[in-house]
């Protein structure tokens, strides 16, 4: 807890007298006025976060949290949990999703086990950070308790730090775990006050059951927990999972820091939105990344005031939406780096 402390506290506010400065800047540089649209509020932003007028995001790490989850048991999917073993250790191979699409911007994949239900070989080239072989049946009980989920998110507040002091400038949030939409659904519906028919999607793939029996553990798991909705750790705890508090963790260590953080998908929303009701100023670092093909991405969006850049439809998590933005966070730091205001390019307007 006291790691988890001492980083709330260092946690402020976005430079303000920067970004205005900024702001003026990029409404000179040699193009119309708002004519790069989202890239110059990004731009901006990027500024207020790192209080750099030119700032650089050179290094970039995708941490990817690995666990499962005892609500499996429910029959909520038609995939096996022995999926998320494989796939973790896919992740350093370079051979999935966010791994190809991280390429593109020189992104290192940094893929923790934060709960896998199995011991990982430690040449996989894994971290190792696992609290407990997945949580247990929120459905029956709490996930996990309340010190385990405090320790999933120093987890990735520790992760985060140690990426931070090798020089990385911008970090992504990822995740593997065999049916995590449903507790991320759970986080939603309990802190959003949202009904969860609103906000459930079938995710990788829903079980025999189908969507409607999904529905029901949901709501059997917040009846059975009761989850105080203004205590983001006992939501966490109660009906979360270890990868989305590591998540979480990994957000709040970015506030810290002063570095931009980008959030992937809908689980990824889901550990925001408890990074968030943890210390409200954290949704100023964060870019989102891509509109999520579940409707409670749309809903957690929507609760964290952020807007999605990227409409391509990607529902496939492991943090490959947030590996995409990396590419749009280069094109506002290259438009503040190279591109002339009308009075340093000598133009008259």
């Amino acid at each position: 807890m006291e790691l988890l402390q001492k980083t709330i506290e260092k946690i402020t506010g976005l430079d303000q007298e920067m970004m205005n400065a900024a702001r003026t800047r990029v409404d000179n540089l040699i193009k119309p006025t708002k004519s790069l649209g989202r890239l110059e509020d990004l731009a901006v932003q990027l500024v207020g976060i790192t209080r750099n007028a030119i700032p650089r995001v050179d290094q970039k790490a995708i941490i990817l949290m690995s666990a499962d989850h005892g609500v499996y048991e429910e029959g909520i999917t038609i995939f096996p949990q022995e999926i998320t073993l494989a796939q973790t250790l896919n992740f350093p191979k370079g051979l999935t999703g966010v791994c190809v699409i991280g390429r593109v911007s020189g992104a290192k994949i940094v893929t923790v086990d934060i709960g896998v239900k199995a011991d990982i070989p430690e040449d996989a080239g894994v971290l190792i950070r696992k609290i407990k072989y997945g949580t247990d049946n929120m459905a029956k009980g709490p996930a996990m308790t309340r010190e385990e989920a405090i320790k999933s998110l120093e987890v990735g507040i520790e992760v985060a730090n140690e990426q931070i002091a090798k020089g990385v400038q911008l970090l992504g949030t990822g995740e593997m775990g065999i049916c995590n939409t449903t507790p991320s659904t759970a986080i939603l519906s309990v802190i959003g006050g949202f009904h969860p028919e609103e906000v459930t999607g079938r995710g990788a793939g829903v079980g025999n059951g189908g969507i409607e029996h999904k529905i029901a553990v949901i709501k059997e798991a917040i009846r059975v927990n009761q989850p105080n909705r203004e205590d983001a750790i006992d939501v966490l705890a109660k009906v979360g999972g270890l990868e989305i508090g590591g998540m979480a963790g990994v957000m709040l260590a970015a506030a810290a820091n002063q570095v931009p953080v980008v959030v992937d998908g809908f689980i990824s929303t889901a550990a925001a939105v408890i990074a968030v009701t943890i210390e409200p100023k954290v949704r100023e670092y964060l870019i989102p990344s891509h509109a999520s093909a579940e409707p409670g991405g749309q809903k957690g969006s929507e609760l964290l005031g952020i807007k999605p850049m990227i409409h391509m439809d990607l529902c496939l998590g492991e943090g490959s939406g947030a590996a995409m933005a990396f590419s749009i966070v280069d094109a506002a730091c290259s438009m503040m780096q190279h591109m002339p205001t009308f009075a340093e390019a000598g133009m008259e307007i």
